[in-house]
């Protein structure tokens, strides 16, 4: 019995590895979206996008070994709910960043000469940041002050990547852009607020998760 046991507890525990893995994920695809935003030339741009998308479908590969984990185990360490939910929000994480760096070169701007794009990125990794700290303490659940504290942040700054959508909106109105230039912009704008909006999904699903097992 005490056999059966052991191995049903570390199916259990897969869930984690595979959580760490997508966050790790994050990190990797928020930090080529830095690059993207930092470099001048187009070409060099693509191949960091294209490096973006290896990681884009590495982590949809992840929430689909998740979802089919979910349907094997009858045991899991939190609710199938809260791992469903977290799961798609950390996908979800990856295909807004990767979309903003495809978006950038497909709409041929310029990201260097725009604050909006580039405080935008920075907003992202800085969140993508937390979610990872926040996710990685959640397989022991015994620093619940921390997971806490990245919560609060990754709220505070989807606060302020909101803040930066709506200031860089106005320069963009205010600017002499024409109309062409000012949809594709704030496409842009959009989806990358977009992406620290994920980032508050998934730590309102983490902070579910604190109070319910914690």
């Amino acid at each position: 019995m005490a056999g059966i046991l052991s191995y049903f507890l570390q199916k259990d525990k897969v869930f984690y590895s595979l959580f760490e893995q997508a966050s790790d994920n994050l990190e990797a695809i928020a930090k080529k979206l830095v690059q993207v935003v930092q470099e001048p030339d187009f070409n060099k741009r693509a191949a960091y996008i294209s490096e973006m998308q290896d990681i884009e479908h590495q982590n949809d590969e992840i929430t689909h070994k998740i979802f089919i984990e979910l349907g094997r185990n009858f045991i899991t360490p939190f609710d199938r709910e809260d791992i469903h939910s977290l799961a798609s929000a950390l996908d979800d994480i990856a295909d807004c960043i990767y979309a903003a760096g495809k978006k950038i070169n497909f709409y041929k701007i310029d990201p260097i000469s725009d604050q909006g794009i580039q405080k935008m990125a920075e907003a992202i990794s800085g969140a993508v940041k937390a979610v990872k700290e926040a996710v990685t303490e959640l397989r022991n659940l015994k620093n619940t002050q921390k997971i806490i504290e990245c919560v609060i942040k990754i709220n505070s700054i989807e606060n302020n990547a909101d803040d930066i959508f709506d200031m860089s909106i106005e320069r963009l109105f205010e600017s002499d852009v024409d109309a062409k230039e000012l949809i594709k912009r704030r496409e842009i704008y959009q989806v990358m607020e977009v992406a620290t909006d994920k980032c508050e999904d998934a730590g309102n699903v983490i902070e579910s998760i604190v109070v319910k097992y914690a």
